[in-house]
């Protein structure tokens, strides 16, 4: 059995090496590096390497205020932060390895790739009394029935006899991830307890809030893709409840504000379909090992076509009310970001709009000022965006757009047909919208 007392003076400033640098990856360590402690962020994508070792980033985080570019910067500075792509180097000098690599899912297929070469790099270096923690999102019993196996072939050692290994879920939202990290409840397990004493440990760097123990990591695995499925159901719910309510004539958000008034009633808000890597992909994280067992879903693999089928919703909103044949119409999109206030366009709705829309023969030009992927249909300004659009489809709130400018609007949305919003993100009142001139849609 590895020990779980090692003295201080043996163990130092804590090291902590971090595999993945993306939305979940980069404010982990940062949180570390915050704490005094000797971070290696470590990537295979060599050109954000480079980024992040010259302070540049892109994300929208901050740390009581303060914007992960400034965060970034001075925990470079000050020596306790590097990023990497040398593996093998952030592993020789660290006891305590995070691994937050994802798994994506393409047409409802998984792609281990990635979680098997970042085991596979942890195992190569694995040493005595190393801590491995898991956090990234994975189909229940992944840690123990898959990258277990990987971390001992590689290094010759075994869990609990010879290494920690444990499992802990990430459970921020993207924008909020410094404060999250301090102040989520975090569930922890491991192979066995010493290990899920030690991830513990280490967490508690980083979180004030409740550390909740719990027996096995297939529970906080499968305890995670559920947070996720739950929020697909739900949204799923409502987005048939804003079916009914724009056949009946009356607004789906003052339904659901006022339905909330009652204290055991909570309602999300309808979206035009989930995006991110996280809620749509969760019934995904499932169904494997549901399929294995036999076990069908049916409720959850429903909601999920419900809400894969929302954006058609959305597009048939906007062409009927193009003034012209969709082939000659042209539409101003705000905000692709997968959700708002983000600069994270990954599966984003936005995009499978705008691929709708263009499928009719829709011309689209898009503005999102935070979102720095390049697309051909992305403009660089409001006006270019407008100007000649028959209307405005709303997928994303974001900080840089103008979205009550109506002066700007009407000088250069196109003179054919009465204007048009479809807001999808509960951005306008209606009396504004249409003493303004314009047609509003809502979900």
């Amino acid at each position: 059995m590895v020990s779980s007392q090692r003295s201080r003076e043996e163990e130092g400033v804590k090291k902590v090496a971090v595999f993945g640098l993306g939305f979940v990856g980069l404010p982990l360590a940062l949180s570390f590096a915050i704490r005094g402690c000797e971070v290696y962020g470590v990537d295979v994508n060599a050109d954000l390497i480079a980024e992040l070792n010259e302070g540049i980033t892109h994300h929208l985080e901050h740390y009581h205020n303060t914007p992960i570019q400034k965060v970034l910067k001075d925990q470079l500075e000050a020596g306790r932060f590097k990023a990497t792509t040398d593996a093998a180097d952030a592993l020789a000098n660290c006891n305590n390895i995070i691994m937050t690599v994802g798994i994506p899912v393409v047409n409802g297929e998984h792609l281990f790739d990635h979680v098997e070469s970042a085991a596979r790099a942890i195992g190569k270096g694995l040493k005595p009394n190393d801590l491995v923690l898991v956090r990234s999102t994975l189909v229940p019993g992944m840690t123990q029935n898959y990258i277990r196996p990987i971390l001992e072939k590689e290094s010759g050692l075994k869990a609990d006899d010879d290494f920690y290994l444990a499992y802990s879920s990430e459970r921020i939202a993207e924008g909020k991830a410094f404060e999250e990290f301090e102040n989520m409840p975090t569930l922890v397990s491991g192979v066995d307890r010493a290990s899920r004493d030690r991830a513990m440990e280490l967490l508690g760097i980083v979180t004030k809030a409740d550390l909740v123990p719990c027996s096995s990591m297939e529970v906080v695995e499968t305890a995670k893709v559920m947070e996720n499925i739950s929020r697909d159901v739900d949204i799923a719910m409502v987005n048939e409840f804003a079916r009914f309510t724009k056949a009946l004539g009356v607004d789906t958000f003052e339904v659901i504000r006022v339905a909330n008034t009652h204290k055991r009633v909570k309602l999300l808000l309808p979206v035009p379909v989930l995006g991110g890597y996280c809620i749509p992909n969760a019934l995904h994280y499932l169904t494997p090992k549901a399929e294995e067992m036999e076990v069908p879903l049916p409720l959850l693999r429903l909601a999920r076509d419900i809400n894969e089928h929302v954006p058609q919703f959305v597009v048939s909103m906007v062409t009927r009310n193009l003034p012209v044949l969709a082939k000659e119409a042209k539409v101003a999109v705000f905000g692709i970001a997968m959700k708002d206030f983000s600069n994270d366009d990954r599966l984003s709705p936005a995009l499978q709009v705008i691929e709708l829309l263009q499928t009719t023969g829709i011309k689209v030009a898009a503005f999102d000022p935070a979102v720095p992927t390049r697309h051909s249909f992305k403009v660089d300004s409001l006006q270019e965006a407008l100007e000649g659009a028959h209307g405005i489809v709303v997928l994303a709130k974001q900080d840089g757009i103008d979205y009550n400018n109506f002066s700007l609007f009407n000088k250069y949305l196109s003179a054919a047909g009465q204007p048009f919003i479809v807001d999808t993100r509960n951005v306008y009142e209606r009396k504004v919208v249409e003493a303004g001139g314009f047609i509003l849609e809502t979900l």
